[in-house]
């Protein structure tokens, strides 16, 4: 439907008459002539009857009128939800449990101001497609792969290293010991159907396996995160690894451990990408906010994947 018909018929009949509705519209009472029949003749009803004083709505124009209000509306709203600064700051996150989404949820206490649209994508390929795309502003992943090379258009700062933990069950081996190197974990079976080849973060943890000797396991139907934490809390053999910022849940009397790593500790290099000609004015406040860079390390020797380094 033709929205400036549709505009030109709620003037005339606010207007009452075409020629207060060409003034209104800066255009010639011809041309809304034009526009109002042209609307007439899609619609396949008369919309006004022609008076002494101007014109008057018929009851087809009356039953018209306000859902040609809400098309104008709809119109409005339409345009504000892409237009940098009226529109929400559409940022991606791995997952809503997991650091990123944290790391954006303190970003929104410092700045309230700032309407956040959170979305979940696969992996970083389609989030960097989306930031090309114009799909969204910007994402949190670790983006920097083995042998892969950013586009030019795309700009990248890698904003927070994530702690690697390991998660274990009362009855494991090392339930026990507030912390253990990685080196320690060779031999014992880590369990972590949810890894993806391909994804950024199957090469993370293939680098991790490889750096120290680790078997990682992703056979298996993963079912999710609540099904592998029932798992591993039954297991006296069985651990998965979990950032230190995953937000997880789980039963009292699962006595699940979180069990830190040092000497070195696995960090996972989180980024923020965004495309460098994104007029958003709040994804400015975002880079920014981000602006310090990764934290340092106090405990002690960190590791990351030689891929992530700069």
């Amino acid at each position: 439907m033709d929205l400036d018909a549709v505009r030109t018929f709620v003037a005339a009949a606010d207007a009452g008459r075409f020629q207060d509705a060409a003034d209104e519209l800066s255009i010639t009472q011809q041309a809304v002539s034009k526009r109002v029949a042209t609307l007439e003749r899609n619609l396949g009803v008369r919309l006004f009857t022609r008076t002494a004083r101007g014109t008057r709505l018929t009851i087809d124009g009356q039953a018209f009128l306000p859902h040609a209000r809400e098309l104008l509306r709809a119109e409005d709203r339409a345009i504000a939800s892409v237009r940098p600064g009226r529109r929400a700051l559409r940022v991606d996150v791995i997952g809503r449990r997991l650091a990123p989404a944290a790391l954006l949820g303190e970003f929104h206490r410092v700045h309230p101001e700032v309407e956040l649209d959170v979305v979940t994508l696969f992996d970083a390929d389609a989030a960097v497609a989306a930031v090309r795309s114009g799909t969204i502003d910007a994402s949190f992943r670790a983006v920097t792969m083995p042998g892969r090379r950013l586009p030019d258009d795309v700009g990248v700062a890698r904003v927070f290293d994530e702690p690697v933990q390991l998660l274990t069950g009362p009855a494991h081996r090392l339930a026990g010991v507030p912390a253990a190197t990685p080196a320690e974990l060779a031999g014992h079976r880590i369990w972590m159907p949810g890894i993806v080849p391909g994804t950024e973060w199957a090469a993370f943890y293939d680098d991790l396996a490889a750096a120290f000797g680790l078997t990682i396991e992703i056979t298996g139907p993963g079912f999710g995160t609540e099904p592998l934490l029932d798992t591993i809390a039954d297991s006296r053999s069985l651990a998965t690894f979990v950032g230190e910022r995953t937000r997880l849940v789980w039963p009292a009397d699962h006595g699940l451990r979180r069990i830190a790593l040092r000497d070195p500790t696995p960090v996972y290099p989180h980024s923020l990408t965004w495309h460098r000609d994104n007029p958003h004015p709040a994804l400015a406040a975002l880079r920014d906010h981000f602006g310090s860079g990764r934290p340092e390390h106090p405990d002690g020797e960190v590791w990351t994947p030689a891929w992530a380094r700069r």
